[in-house]
């Protein structure tokens, strides 16, 4: 059966291939009654690359259970990637900011700090007393 056309598309914008997504049609759990638990309408969905997995029941219809975990997996692995671009960002923007040069009004603070504490270090004197 093919997929929906916008979920085609979103699959192509994270460059993924809908054949890595094996699907499984599996009998339903929980409260529906007779209906629920004869019928085979619960979808899972797993990304074998990723290992992401969802799974989807919230209809009675098969075709509508599929349609929904397709999004949800769609969701799930644009998400992923999203959180490992923002990982990334983080990483890089934390190495340019440790190795920027100072500015001026630093390197000027810096050294009143170290004038400060050698006049401080100057006012001690040597240790006096027998060895």
């Amino acid at each position: 059966m093919p997929l929906p056309l916008q979920i085609e598309r979103r699959f192509a914008a994270l460059g993924l291939r809908a054949e890595d997504v094996e699907e499984r049609f599996i009998r339903g759990a929980g409260p529906g009654g007779q209906k629920i638990n004869k019928t085979s309408s619960t979808v899972v969905l797993r990304h074998r690359p990723s290992g992401t997995e969802v799974r989807c029941q919230a209809e009675r219809s098969q075709a509508a259970n599929r349609e929904a975990a397709w999004a949800l997996l769609c969701g799930k692995l644009e998400s992923a990637r999203a959180a490992e671009r923002l990982a990334r960002e983080q990483t890089r923007e934390a190495e340019r900011r440790r190795t920027r040069q100072k500015t001026r009004g630093q390197k000027v603070r810096m050294i009143e700090a170290k004038k400060h504490r050698a006049r401080i270090k100057a006012t001690r004197g040597r240790a006096h007393g027998e060895w």
